[in-house]
């Protein structure tokens, strides 16, 4: 066997050790026979029925969802802007969802709306989604005038920082307990997600998928620039916004339904590189899946664990990757 079938044969055993665990993880001790006697049919206690089926599988399911759209949406960013500190975030979509979500949960109090319950809960997702389109829209207006992808970028962060100070203007109006409500939300959180929820969020995010893997051919002739991209054929502005349109779906659907999930985006891709030794987004796009995979359920189990938000968790497994691509990269040849 090759080299690269050995690691994904490696990575595809540890993924699928990391669900069983994620599986028996939780605040309520299970054995791996009561799990497997749920999935079989031979449980006949209805509450661990309900642990394992709508509690555990759906934030196991919500953790692989995030790990493989965050790993993608950051291969790409990385590819397209030619930048090894790119990240999903990069556009300013979870900006936009950030906006949208503080207009919510902030901005309606103030004009004395409330909301409470399923439709709290629903109308957060659908501000943070609402937030994501329009920045896509409005990345998408940017890219047909600025023809320079660095032009790009700088209207993305320009986005961000504008999205930063209205959700700070909102913050300094808003009460306690609105406050409280967003920087949760802000923490990100696996445990919000319920059935209903997941069968939209799978839908989304699998277009997202097609469409990145539809665009892996491009990705490739865009790692030696876009003048060459352009002399082999490659319709770059079309090729941009289907990328664009791929890491906001995912992105955005992510940051949605379940917060800002940090620098697990950023810090996949370099581990895939380092891993196979390889620029052909042909492998590193599956294997970045199956790392952003391992990832997200390995901190799921920590953050469960520990009982601390994700993003905590992320954050301390994501940095010293993070703190070595620096290094590396700006390290005397």
């Amino acid at each position: 066997m090759s080299r690269n079938t050995i690691i994904f044969t490696l990575l595809i055993s540890l993924v699928v050790i990391l669900f069983v665990f994620d599986l028996l993880s939780g605040d309520t001790t299970l054995s791996a026979g009561q799990v497997w006697n749920v999935f079989t049919g031979n449980e006949t206690d209805e509450t661990t029925r309900n642990i394992v089926l709508s509690i555990r599988l759906v934030r196991v399911i919500v953790a692989i969802l995030i790990g493989v759209a965050l790993s993608i949406s950051g291969l790409q960013m990385q590819t397209v802007f030619q930048n090894p500190l790119a990240d999903p975030y990069l556009l300013g979509v979870s900006s936009g969802s950030g906006l949208g979500v503080a207009f919510f949960i902030l901005g309606a109090p103030l004009l004395g709306l409330a909301h409470s319950g399923f439709w709290q809960s629903v109308g957060i997702v659908g501000a943070g989604w609402g937030g994501a389109v329009m920045v896509l829209l409005l990345i998408a207006i940017i890219s047909r005038y600025v023809k320079n992808i660095l032009g790009v970028l700088i209207m993305g962060v320009m986005i961000g920082y504008i999205a930063g100070a209205i959700i700070q203007i909102l913050q300094y109006l808003s009460s306690a307990e609105q406050l409280k409500m967003f920087f949760l939300w802000s923490m990100g959180s696996l445990g919000h997600v319920t059935t209903t929820k997941l069968l939209i969020m799978i839908p989304v995010i699998c277009v997202g998928i097609i469409l990145a893997i539809y665009c892996i051919k491009a990705l490739n002739l865009l790692l030696l620039g876009e003048n060459y991209a352009q002399t082999m054929g490659l319709n770059i502005r079309r090729a941009r916004t289907l990328i664009f349109i791929s890491t906001t779906l995912l992105t955005g659907t992510v940051t949605a339904f379940c917060g800002p999930v940090g620098f697990l985006g950023l810090a996949i891709p370099h581990v895939a590189r380092m891993l196979f030794n390889d620029a052909d987004h042909r492998t590193l796009l599956p294997g970045s899946i199956l790392l952003g995979i391992m990832a997200m359920l390995l901190c799921d189990i920590i953050a469960k664990t520990l009982v601390l938000p994700i993003n905590c968790i992320t954050a301390l497994l994501g940095i010293p990757v993070i703190i070595w691509v620096v290094y590396k990269n700006l390290r005397p040849a």
